[in-house]
């Protein structure tokens, strides 16, 4: 097994991840109380995730960088949803001390590869360490509008086209194939490994991949605020879900076409994890993503597809959908 974290410390932990992240461009960048990162406009974009053992990762799916990675690519989602430009992350870890050291040297590679492909220029910061019996990845991301206005999900108005940047329904399929056929007859997580994941079909390997390091359309934020965004939003629990909160903010009805989503338009519908843009404009505005609705008054529901109201429960919730049993 190796040396452990709670073997090593804390001033060694910090020095191994430090080591393998890129060096900062901060005023202020790691080593000292806190961080000092340029706001270019004097705002600063913030939100905050975090993935906890059990409800939101097995150890026995993602490895060490998938799960940087992941922990990374869904706050720049968030930011990028804001038409926001990612600057800079802040990672606070919980590791039990059982944790072999060389995780976090996977860890911080995953954060550094997903800052350097997904947001350019963003880079971690700072962050804290502690211990737990529950490996806790906490992540703060910090972005500049660089004088725009923020996109927000309020803004949405009726005659808006509503367009889609990224996928949907990918990461809820990867996700299925990892209960099918990732899981013991006790529910017990059973090792993804290279050569499992070789032997499943080419389209279910992609969408393991793609549950266990999504690649949400960072830059896109900022094309589609400068192209004349209305209002978006990160599509992370589910088109439904998240197309019913746009426009309960918005006091709009959406109106999806189930023809735009594909072939299994339910999947499209109620999956999660794809952390796909979400985006309304006046029609002709943009070209980006695909044209999957409209945007109508606000009639008896917030969302129908292909002219009925959606009343399907969909997407996750936490607190309703984890169930202990199985993991």
């Amino acid at each position: 097994m190796g040396e452990t974290v709670g073997a090593i410390g804390e001033g060694e932990i910090l020095r191994r991840i430090l080591a393998r992240l890129p060096r900062s461009a901060a005023p202020v960048g790691p080593g000292d109380d806190a961080a000092v990162i340029a706001a270019p406009d004097g705002r600063v974009v913030a939100t905050t995730d975090t993935l906890v053992h059990g409800p939101d990762f097995r150890l026995a799916w993602s490895s060490p960088f998938e799960l940087g990675w992941k922990a990374a690519a869904v706050n720049l989602a968030d930011v990028a949803a804001m038409g926001a430009r990612p600057t800079a992350l802040l990672v606070a870890l919980a590791l039990p001390d059982a944790t072999p050291a060389a995780f976090v040297d996977g860890l911080a590679d995953g954060l550094a590869a997903a800052c350097a492909e997904l947001a350019p220029g963003c880079a971690v910061e700072g962050g804290d360490l502690t211990v737990s019996d529950t490996l806790t990845i906490a992540v703060t991301a910090l972005g500049s509008l660089d004088g725009r206005d923020p996109v927000r999900r309020s803004g949405a108005r009726p005659g808006d086209e509503v367009r889609l940047i990224g996928d949907l329904g990918v990461a809820a399929r990867g996700l299925a194939v990892l209960f099918d056929r990732f899981t013991g007859p006790t529910g017990e997580p059973l090792p993804v490994t290279a050569a499992a994941l070789e032997a499943l079909p080419p389209h279910e390997a992609h969408a393991v991949a793609r549950q266990l390091a999504p690649c949400p359309p960072i830059t896109a934020g900022v094309t589609a605020a400068m192209a004349g965004a209305t209002a978006m939003m990160d599509v992370s629990d589910g088109l439904a879900l998240d197309a019913t909160r746009l426009a309960q903010a918005s006091g709009v009805t959406v109106e999806l076409d189930s023809t735009t989503l594909g072939a299994d338009a339910t999947a499209a519908l109620t999956g999660g994890e794809d952390h796909a843009l979400l985006v309304t404009a006046r029609p002709g505005a943009m070209s980006l993503g695909r044209r999957i609705g409209v945007v109508g008054e606000r009639g008896a529901a917030p969302l129908t597809v292909d002219g009925v109201e959606y009343g399907r429960r969909g997407g996750w919730d936490p607190y309703r959908d984890w169930d202990a049993g199985r993991g």
